[in-house]
């Protein structure tokens, strides 16, 4: 009788998540082995996948310029938006954690590009700010620099991606504002005792209470940073240009899939991004004894 109830109440368990279970099965798990397996195959998916071995990947690497293209516009959309978005966030998140009456308003208006930022109108909205006749250029031309060929110059299209990218800052902010709310005020008027300038007050106390912090949102925008696909796809129409200067790594995968019926190179290019991702976020929790401080730990 116990081992009856004991099974009922397990089989109750197994019921309530069953939904993930079958879930994470058709819809994560399955896929990627068949992605996995459809790396080492031909297929256009009209025909039978044919087993091809290594011979995706020997295109990729050696065989194929605009893949090695993709890998460096993506790496500088990386190392260049995630840092700005990060700082743009913290040095917003310090504004709202004054004490001013507004913060409640100013926090809403501040985290909505995020909750819109990364659609298909707010990109659409970004590409005619950034047109010939759009309102950047109007004020670029204003003051004797403009206008720019946000459109016709590689280097100044991924400037203008990365900046949208930096736009999307709300979700990080929030995070560093609810870090900031959870030091001692107590630890600044000791500080400022001890003749500590709010300089000094910043890198001796602000930084390394939010080590942590900024170590979750640096991973966390990264991985979010390496699969932008949206924003480079509106703004480029598709097409990653002008020359290739915003053709970003999952537009260049989308374009082999679904452009181009290639879902075996497309399958290599998503499993090559993968592993990419995996080896810079173990190298950035590798780095993080070197300059995150817990305070459970007593220091790094």
């Amino acid at each position: 009788m116990r081992q009856y109830s004991s099974l009922r109440r397990n089989l109750t368990g197994y019921a309530f998540i069953s939904p993930f279970i079958i879930g994470f099965l058709g819809f994560t798990l399955i896929p990627m082995f068949v992605s996995l397996y459809m790396s080492f195959t031909s297929y256009n998916l009209f025909t039978s996948p044919r087993w091809i071995g290594l011979d995706n990947y020997t295109k990729m690497f050696f065989d194929d310029p605009k893949y090695w293209n993709s890998v460096k516009v993506t790496f500088l959309y990386v190392f260049i938006g995630v840092p700005l978005r990060l700082i743009f966030a913290l040095f917003v998140a310090m504004i709202l954690n004054t004490g001013s009456r507004m913060v409640g308003t100013y926090r809403t208006l501040y985290y909505l590009p995020s909750i819109i930022g990364g659609s298909v109108a707010v990109s659409i909205m970004w590409r005619n700010l950034f047109s010939n006749e759009g309102v950047i250029n109007s004020a670029l031309t204003a003051i004797g620099i403009g206008p720019i060929s946000w459109f016709g110059d590689p280097n100044a299209s991924l400037v203008m991606l990365i900046s949208l990218s930096v736009w999307q800052f709300g979700s990080s902010m929030l995070i560093f504002l609810a870090g900031l709310k959870n030091i001692s005020p107590e630890m600044y008027e000791a500080a400022g005792v001890d003749g500590a300038n709010p300089i000094r007050k910043f890198f001796g106390i602000t930084l390394p209470l939010l080590s942590p912090i900024i170590l979750f949102n640096l991973i966390m925008q990264t991985i979010g940073a390496f699969m932008t696909f949206v924003p480079a796809y509106i703004i480029s129409k598709g097409e990653g240009g002008p020359m290739d200067g915003t053709m970003l790594y999952s537009l260049y995968l989308f374009r082999q899939a679904f452009m181009f019926n290639n879902m075996g190179y497309a399958s290599a290019m998503a499993w090559i991004m993968l592993i990419m991702i995996g080896i810079l976020t173990v190298a950035v929790f590798l780095t993080s004894k070197f300059w995150v401080f817990y305070e459970s730990e007593g220091g790094k």
